[in-house]
């Protein structure tokens, strides 16, 4: 009894020590913001990127793009989106807690309807053969673009954006995922953005600029080959 009573306290100890050195160390991690640099900037940007928040190279500078992960982190962990890394931040970040896992669902449905939101900013926009910037899009590199402004880097044609993300069913289909039609040529030819209520946006040659258009319209629908979630 004696002996099962000292392991029991050893265990307790070691469990208590181990507890306070975390908290210790979390407490010991500087604030972090846009503009900072160093090493705890890097264990930032590997911590995120390992929980599929942060998509650009791990190099210890605070930029746009880890601001927009940290934001996109603590909207799916329902903490103050303010893009800065404080206390709270670091914990749930470090500690395994199950928070993040449980609502990076929520998150991604969350993320991919700001993309949608996002992409409707450029309704007009020429069409241009070949452009991928705001002065005049073609299909894919307006899908391209604007991923681009979300930390992922696609593929820059539509034949091979096509095979980037992870098919979704089209009664699953959600907004910001991107819907491929075999137009012009056999295959992927043509690429857009869901936006909801059964329609998405892209940049149509035949609009000459971008649009949204219903996917339940004759032309698109029998050319349809499939949709494909890129945040998961």
């Amino acid at each position: 009894m004696q002996l099962v009573k000292i392991i029991f306290f050893t265990t307790l100890c070691v469990f208590l020590f181990q507890l306070n050195s975390a908290f210790a160390s979390e407490n010991n991690m500087p604030v972090l913001r846009q503009g900072d640099a160093g090493d705890s900037v890097y264990m930032l940007q590997a911590e995120l990127k390992k929980r599929g928040f942060y998509q650009y190279e791990v190099d210890g500078n605070f930029g746009s793009g880890t601001k927009r992960a940290v934001i996109e982190f603590q909207q799916a962990n329902g903490l103050e989106d303010d893009g800065i890394v404080g206390l709270r931040t670091w914990h749930i970040l470090r500690n395994a807690t199950g928070i993040g896992e449980v609502s990076r669902g929520n998150g991604d449905r969350k993320l991919g309807q700001r993309l949608a939101g996002f992409a409707q900013r450029f309704l007009g926009v020429p069409y241009v053969w070949g452009g991928a910037s705001p002065g005049g899009f073609d299909c894919s590199g307006f899908v391209y673009y604007v991923y681009s402004q979300y930390g992922v880097s696609l593929p820059r044609v539509a034949d091979e954006q096509y095979h980037f993300g992870q098919r979704v069913p089209l009664a699953d289909i959600q907004p910001g995922d991107l819907v491929f039609y075999s137009t012009y040529i056999p295959g992927p030819s043509h690429v857009g953005i869901y936006v909801g209520n059964g329609q998405f946006i892209h940049a149509s040659s035949g609009a000459n600029a971008v649009t949204m258009t219903p996917m339940s319209k004759d032309y698109y629908q029998t050319r349809f080959l499939g949709a494909f979630r890129v945040f998961r």
